[in-house]
């Protein structure tokens, strides 16, 4: 049964071909088995996760239908669980057990879908290799010895490995694509406003969304389907109707324009993922779909502007986070501001307080208008590039990353080196437009995955793309050996 895509299971459970509680108990058992070795849980709750999938099989009894009502998943561990440890990965949240659910859990709670727990991640989301979590790394399943990208690893890992579908995650940078494309996964990271950010913790309120994360688009749709929507708790949601994704999936694809940004395809990138990139254009093109050369000029000025942005929103998210009200506290403080200080020293790991330097530097007086103000008048000309691209194109196609997975470790005495893995990621997040990631191949043994992005709210297009491309390729299939 784990070998199930969440599609399957909706129609194997409306089928009564097993309930969700035998699926719940299988999966339970995988993780129990496996997860040792991938380190992809911080927290699995089976005796909640059983009660839950009893409660889908006696509403299915009961005459109630729904294509989430019993299927398993997981939320990255920065979803607030109520009655459940939600850490975000970090010491400083070791002990905080949500009195509430996000908006997400609830929604998904309310469909019916079964949760085995919280999934690891890089501390607060800042990291793209899922190392620099309190609990320790995750482990890519293709190749133990590599990272499976950050910061929603954890989902990714556990999706790969098939210890479960589907999963959510948290894109600020890349944070659902980047990892989906190191594990051979369907990643989206929705328009922001699409998907409620109410009980999710932040770490940069402008760039965070949530999103779903599985082996298909697909799957994706039915998560997607369950999370968006208007949520009057979240100030930054969005009132747009939500589209029918299932329904969009089978959209031909003729006459669609498809754009390839020059400067996706230059220096940093390995040409090997480049070329696998083309495949998929060729692949496209068999379907209707059209190629156009374009220009993104501003994606050059993307890494040195998010690296602003992000940190300076991080430094005014994360001063809640004293010792104080919730959360790790420093032992025998001599004053308040000893207090303060030895909980945050001892509560953060290096990336997380590596950022509240750089983003308190760059909100203090004097570097404000040097360094925030300029990055966000960057941010804009970043967005206008995509709103003149997209006169002249319906999608934009080029690589989610310039590299293959690399080794746990390697990357750690250079975090620059590994901030710039984010650069085909973070633009969208800067504009706020949609993006998935979609698997296109190997090298190596390693996955490769392409990125669409798309004009705000048409998500529905990006996932219809998707799932033509993987209604004739099998890449979304392949499974690691070893699991």
């Amino acid at each position: 049964m784990h070998r199930l895509t969440l599609a399957q299971i909706a129609r194997g459970l409306a089928d009564k071909a097993f309930s969700a509680e035998e699926l719940t108990r299988a999966l339970l058992a995988r993780i129990a088995e496996h997860d040792g070795t991938l380190n992809s849980f911080i927290t699995v709750t089976e005796e909640r996760a059983l009660e839950q999938a009893r409660a889908a099989d006696a509403r299915r009894a009961a005459g109630e239908q729904g294509a989430l009502l019993g299927a398993p998943i997981a939320h990255k561990d920065l979803f607030c669980t109520k009655g459940v440890l939600t850490t975000c990965g970090s010491k400083i949240l070791h002990n905080f057990v949500s009195p509430y659910d996000a908006t997400v859990v609830e929604k998904l709670t309310a469909a019916g879908a079964v949760s085995l727990g919280k999934l690891n991640m890089d501390e607060f989301a800042m990291g793209s290799a899922n190392e620099s979590s309190h609990y320790g790394p995750v482990k890519n399943p293709w190749d133990l010895s590599r990272v499976p990208g950050g910061s929603s690893g954890g989902s990714a890992a556990a999706i790969a490995a098939r210890l479960l579908p589907a999963a959510t995650g948290t894109d600020t940078g890349g944070s659902i694509r980047q990892p989906a494309a190191l594990t051979g996964l369907t990643g989206l990271k929705p328009t922001y406003g699409r998907v409620s950010r109410w009980g999710m913790v932040a770490y940069a309120s402008s760039l965070d969304q949530a999103g779903p994360m599985a082996r298909s688009a697909e799957d994706c749709a039915l998560l997607l389907q369950a999370m968006a929507g208007l949520d009057p708790k979240d100030s930054t949601s969005v009132d747009q109707p939500v589209d029918d994704y299932l329904a969009a999936l089978n959209q031909p694809l003729a006459g669609l324009r498809i754009g390839l940004p020059k400067e996706y395809f230059g220096e940093g990138l390995d040409a090997r993922i480049a070329d696998k990139v083309l495949a998929v254009v060729e692949v496209l093109k068999t379907l209707g779909a059209t190629v156009k050369d374009i220009s993104l000029p501003n994606t050059r000025h993307a890494i040195p502007s998010y690296y602003v942005i992000a940190p300076a929103e991080a430094s005014s998210n994360l001063s809640r986070f004293d010792g104080v009200r919730f959360g790790y506290r420093c032992e025998n403080p001599v004053d308040l501001t000893d207090l303060y200080k030895r909980s945050r020293a001892e509560g953060f790991g290096d990336e997380v307080k590596r950022r509240i330097m750089v983003g308190t530097y760059a909100l203090s007086a004097g570097y404000y208008d040097a360094y925030y103000l300029k990055a966000q008048r960057i941010r804009r000309l970043i967005k206008n590039d995509f709103v003149e691209a997209f006169g002249e194109v319906d999608l934009i196609l080029g690589p989610t990353t310039p590299n293959l997975a690399w080794k746990l470790g390697e990357k750690n005495a250079d975090p620059v080196s590994a901030y710039l893995e984010d650069i085909y990621t973070i633009t969208a997040n800067l504009a706020g437009i949609p993006g998935l990631s979609m698997p296109a191949g190997f090298i190596d043994g390693l996955p490769v995955g392409v990125q669409l992005l798309a004009p705000y709210f048409q998500e529905s297009r990006l996932l219809n793309v998707a799932h033509q491309y993987q209604q004739v390729t099998d890449w979304h299939k392949q499974a690691p050996e070893s699991f």
